[in-house]
Order: C-alpha cells, then structure tokens, then sequence
C-alpha cells in the first residue's frame, strides 16, 4: 500500500488562554494494481491527522479500469471549481501532471498519462475531480458486456514473405 499526504492544513481558534491548533490532512492511498482511495483525517497533532486520514482512505479504495499502465480513453471531471483532462500516453511518456493529481495517479499505478488541472488549485477539489475521472473510466470489454455485444476477433493478414533470389 502506497499512503502520500497531499496537504496539511491548519486551523486555530482563539480562546482565553491563546491559540488552539487543529490539524487536517489530505491522504491518498493506492496499491498500486488499480485501487485508489482518500479521506480527509483530523486531529490535534499532525501525525494524528495523517494516520486518521490513511486509515479512512484504505476503507474507502475504491477500483479503476487501467489499460496497462495508462488509462483506456481521454476523460475531462469536474468537482467544485476543480476541472480535470486525464489523456492516455503512449509507454514511456511518464506521469505528466501536477504534484496533487500526480499522488492520486501514482496510487492508482498509472504510469503513462497527460494531464491538464483547470480552475481552482483548491487540492481537495483537484483529488476529487481526478478520482471521478478515473472512476468513470471504462474498458472496450466493460462497455461492449454492458450492452450485451461480443468482441469479435479480426484476423491479422499476414505480409507476404520475400523469397530469397
């Protein structure tokens, strides 16, 4: 299991004595075959926050269709303000994205994609978008059962052999 904190945040409330810090933590959590999850955890101290957030995100994994190590098809998600273009790339291309969407799509074991964050930088907003975009994504086999079709196999022909002269 993969767990990458995202973002810290920290909240105070001012009583008579002073300042009172909470503590909230972003955590996404991965096994790196196609299951992703996060959870917002929060405590009085950080480290608390953290395991809180990556204890809650394991029990909300939730599994992605992967073609490989990229994504079958292009997907553009919103949430809030948050806009997402994922885009499959071909092998050896890499993660091409910022570090918040980055550490959902390493979790994921995505290892081939494009990436495009719009609108609010907000990284709560961003992991939700990305993670309804993955979640959305669907293989040929999955959509041709849906509809009840069969796959046919096409035969490959086959080039014509040089004869040695």
């Amino acid at each position: 299991m993969v767990e990458k904190v995202v973002f810290i945040n920290r909240s105070s409330k001012v009583v008579k004595g002073g300042r009172r810090f909470k503590f909230s933590a972003l955590v996404v959590v991965g096994d790196k075959k196609g299951k992703v999850g996060m959870a917002l955890g929060k405590a009085a101290e950080v480290a608390d926050a953290i395991k809180r957030g990556g204890e809650l995100a394991r029990n909300k994994m939730q599994s992605v269709s992967l073609n490989d190590v990229t994504i079958p098809h292009e997907v553009y998600s919103c949430y809030g303000g948050a806009k997402i273009l994922l885009r499959p790339a071909s092998p050896g291309t890499g993660i091409i994205a910022g570090k918040t969407v980055r550490s959902v799509l390493e979790s994921a074991g995505i290892k081939d994609i494009l990436t495009k964050s719009l609108g609010s930088k907000n990284a709560a907003n961003v992991v939700k978008a990305t993670l309804n975009g993955l979640l959305s994504l669907r293989t040929r086999e999955q959509i041709y059962t849906s509809r009840g079709l069969e796959i046919k196999k096409v035969a490959v022909p086959k080039a014509p052999q040089a004869s040695a002269v």
